[in-house]
């Protein structure tokens, strides 16, 4: 193996975009990041959504610095993460967008602590806002998970190589520990 050795202080230049499009061969599933703001309901949708811990149970994700739902549900320090299912692309594109009524025809129901549960998504998760970190680009938010419940077995949303995918199965495969 050769090791590239630079100069102490300088790094290489990374090409952004075959970063951007090494990191799309990584598959993820989509949630919908929502809350009640004193104006009304408020969203995101996020793919870069993962568990953190157990123990205490928290989750985190990132939202654009450039993002102006964040910044509302921020205010709000609850929201919900609604885990989307496979039929549910117009409503991760609707929330992706800015500068629109986002909830104009979009079904959901407030959870018990007030937030944005989603209808027909797969899973949601009511959090309260935990801690924040700066992460470049992003903010890395980790919430505090208060009630988790599950909905529906369907299919998830998925994103792969800059599109929604789908399981070709309608059901992941198990595979065998290595």
């Amino acid at each position: 193996m050769t090791a590239t050795h630079e100069a102490p202080g300088s790094e290489p230049a990374l090409d952004t975009a075959l970063f951007r499009h090494v990191l799309g061969h990584f598959c993820t599933g989509v949630v919908v990041v929502a809350a009640v703001a004193p104006e009304g309901p408020v969203g995101l949708t996020c793919q870069s959504f993962c568990s953190l811990s157990l123990d205490p149970p928290l989750v985190m994700f990132g939202a654009a610095r450039t993002s102006t739902s964040w910044p509302r549900i921020r205010r709000v320090g609850s929201f919900c993460v609604n885990v989307l299912a496979e039929d549910q692309q117009e409503v991760s594109t609707r929330m992706a967008r800015s500068g629109t009524d986002k909830f104009a025809g979009v079904d959901w129901d407030p959870t018990p602590p007030g937030a944005v549960r989603l209808r027909g998504a797969l899973a949601w998760l009511d959090c309260e806002l935990h801690a924040e970190h700066p992460g470049g680009d992003h903010t890395v938010v980790v919430g505090r998970v208060r009630r988790p419940a599950v909905a529906s077995g369907a299919p998830p949303l998925l994103y792969h190589r800059g599109g929604y995918a789908a399981l070709n199965s309608g059901r992941p495969q198990k595979l065998r520990p290595a």
